[in-house]
């Protein structure tokens, strides 16, 4: 669901000593290594390939322990082990020694999200625009039974907001599955959790106005909260409150944290979990009838541009201008244009919208396709599942975010996947994206991340990345919705520099190209427990968009 993916920065507040803690995306929330290395890499026909690290120096060289510059951390992604001590995918290293004089072909990357900023300054210019449509005159000018669709298509139309998939599920009565039992537990539950929340966030918000009120100021310092004299026993308790906050987090950032905890909880209590509102009337087609096609409009970003928040930020990982200074650099954005599908609300998504939503990128040639969504029911999962696999058909590779339960969604799924539990994958066209943190060592797994030895297949950058955000913003946000379009850039790179490999083929240099790293970190959601990436993902390792580059062009030569 959206509001799992999109940066909510849900603040709690612990009353017993009033520490502010943040639990980002149910978003959210370095080591030396030199040389070169040769290996047999058995699922791409035993084809050896030179990488840039040596798998003998990995976990044996001493860890970082200053911290990233702030020049650096806007681009962890981009740097690499062995010169630069953190986990990025080495793109810099790529561009510098592989790419550099080298002209690809422009790849078409799809991002099916809640919508993108089409007009921000740094992607306007990498925008996919419809050669076969012209804007404006209200007719399906290529026949592909979208009016206008001038940069992609609005599967939502003016809607924003939704019920979760466990709500439906629950709102439609016991018809005696597992699903209704397993859905109303967890409903129940997490309805549950909501009265102190409400209570935790307008106790905040009560608190601040006091504050502001008493100070006769919106935008109170330390200075101001210390100097306050009041008898006021409530007042005094608040004085003491905002003196431990403003501490560490200035007025302006709590104002902010405050404001996304406070439409965090009321999201929740409005629509998420309420079984009696209905987004769907907004949009006007049945969900549940997938013949019902005729649906939704042109406008990509949606009927809000700071809805479009997430989206944006996903696009702009892939795609936003590389060496402007503006903001941040894409992966990919010499070679892409970006494809915006908005599918995804604040809420869960539809099966039938996100099976619709591929098709759509397929349809209108795009070959990577970025799914930073997902959700833990999927009443019609067959659908995506054959809208999948027609991407097969069509050549086009699909990444997937894992998921960020901290959960092993071998067994607790996040769907959609490419393989039921232990079965063997439907479709070899997809990618599915756990996520690391910058820092190596206990803490380089991502806090929040999901993870299978059998439905992920391989960890990338998502922690703190810094990429585009509406109206001509910038900001770090976190998540597996983040890892995604950090490989969905490695492999439009892939693709446009070697047309000539398939999807597959992609799929499978990125896995076996990745780095190894077998030293043991914290797990995800288990306190106190160790592991190893080759225990929780299907190859043990992290993408590399150095190595991918060298083994495709190898595979491209034997072609």
């Amino acid at each position: 669901m959206l509001k799992n993916v999109i940066l909510k920065q849900k603040l709690r507040l612990l009353y017993q000593n009033i520490e502010l803690n943040y639990n980002t995306m149910r978003i959210l929330k370095p080591i030396f290594i030199s040389g070169i290395i040769a290996f047999t890499l058995a699922s791409c026909g035993g084809t050896k390939g030179v990488m840039s690290t040596n798998a003998a120096n990995i976990d044996k060289m001493p860890l970082k322990t200053t911290p990233l510059s702030e020049a650096n951390m806007k681009r962890w992604s981009h740097l690499d082990l062995a010169k630069d001590t953190v986990p990025g995918m080495s793109v810099d290293k790529a561009y510098a020694e592989l790419l550099k004089g080298k002209k690809g072909t422009k790849i078409i990357v799809a991002v099916v999200d809640s919508g993108v900023d089409i007009e921000h300054e740094d992607l306007k210019s990498v925008v996919w625009k419809n050669p076969k449509e012209i804007a404006g005159n209200k007719k399906d000018d290529d026949n592909n039974g979208f009016i206008d669709d001038i940069n992609g298509w609005n599967f939502l139309g003016d809607s924003d907001n939704e019920q979760l998939e466990m709500t439906r599920v629950v709102k439609k009565g016991n018809d005696g599955s597992t699903q209704f039992q397993a859905a109303s537990a967890e409903f129940e539950s997490k309805k549950a959790e909501l009265d102190p929340q409400k209570k935790q966030v307008d106790m905040l918000l009560g608190a601040d106005k006091a504050v502001r009120t008493f100070l006769k100021k919106d935008n109170f310092t330390l200075a101001d909260v210390k100097a306050m004299e009041t008898t006021d026993p409530t007042l005094m308790q608040y004085k003491g409150m905002f003196t431990q906050i403003l501490t560490t987090t200035p007025k302006a950032e709590f104002d902010t944290q405050i404001q996304e905890y406070k439409d965090y909880v009321y999201d929740q209590l409005n629509y998420n979990l309420n079984t009696e509102f209905d987004g769907r009337k907004i949009v006007g087609d049945n969900p549940n009838d997938m013949n019902d096609k005729k649906y939704g409009n042109n406008n990509v970003i949606g009927p809000k541009k700071e809805g479009a928040k997430h989206g944006t930020h996903v696009a702009g990982i892939i795609a936003q201008v590389r060496g402007n200074n503006k903001g941040g650099d894409g992966i990919a954005s010499n070679n892409v244009q970006i494809m915006a599908v908005r599918a995804v609300p604040n809420g869960d998504e539809y099966d039938k919208d996100i099976a619709l939503a591929i098709r759509y990128a397929v349809d209108n040639g795009a070959k990577v396709i970025n799914g930073s969504f997902g959700k833990s029911y999927s009443p019609n999962r067959q659908w995506v599942y054959d809208a999948i696999k027609y991407a097969e058909t069509k050549d086009v590779l699909f990444v997937h975010a894992a998921g960020n339960d901290a959960k092993d969604i071998d067994t607790a799924p996040n769907f959609p996947n490419d393989a039921d539990g232990a079965n063997p994958e439907y479709a070899d066209n997809v990618l599915t994206i756990g996520a690391l943190n910058y820092e190596y060592g206990a803490s380089q797994m991502a806090n929040f991340s999901n993870y299978g030895k059998t439905n992920v297949d391989i960890f990338a950058p998502g922690v703190k990345i810094y990429a585009t955000t509406p109206k001509n913003t910038y900001e770090y946000l976190q998540g597996t919705s983040m890892a995604s379009p950090n490989v969905a850039g490695v492999a439009a790179l892939v693709r446009a520099y070697y047309p000539s490999l398939t999807a597959s083929q992609v799929k499978h240099i990125i896995m076996d190209s990745g780095t190894p790293l077998t030293n043991s970190f914290n797990l995800a959601g288990a306190e106190g427990t160790q592991s190893t990436l080759a225990s929780i993902s299907k190859t043990g390792k992290i993408v590399n968009a150095y190595n991918a580059l060298v083994l495709a062009e190898k595979m491209a030569a034997k072609k």
